[in-house]
C-alpha cells in the first residue's frame, strides 16, 4: 500500500514501471543475441576449435546488465 501512495506522490503509475522493466528485458535479449553473434564471428575469425568467445561474451554482457539492473532498482528503493 505504501508503494501505491509513493507512486501517486511522484506521479508514476504501475504502467510506467512495467514499461521500464520491459525495456530492461528487451535490452537483455538484444544484448545477449548480439554478443552471441559477435562471439561466433570472432571465433570464426580467430579459427578457434572451441567456442571460447561464444561463451565468454554473453557472460560478460550478462554480468554487466545484472549490475546495471541492481543499481537501477536499488536507487529507486533508496528514494523511498
Amino acid at each position: 500500500m505504501q508503494q501505491q501512495e509513493y507512486n501517486k506522490k511522484k506521479g508514476r503509475s504501475n504502467a510506467s514501471y512495467l514499461m521500464q522493466y520491459a525495456g530492461l528485458g528487451m535490452q537483455l535479449l538484444v544484448s545477449l543475441g548480439l554478443s552471441v553473434f559477435l562471439g561466433m564471428k570472432t571465433d570464426q575469425w580467430l579459427k578457434l576449435s572451441f567456442p571460447l568467445t561464444v561463451i565468454l561474451f554473453p557472460l560478460v554482457v550478462l554480468a554487466a546488465i545484472m549490475i546495471k539492473i541492481f543499481k537501477d532498482t536499488s536507487r529507486r528503493n533508496d528514494q523511498n
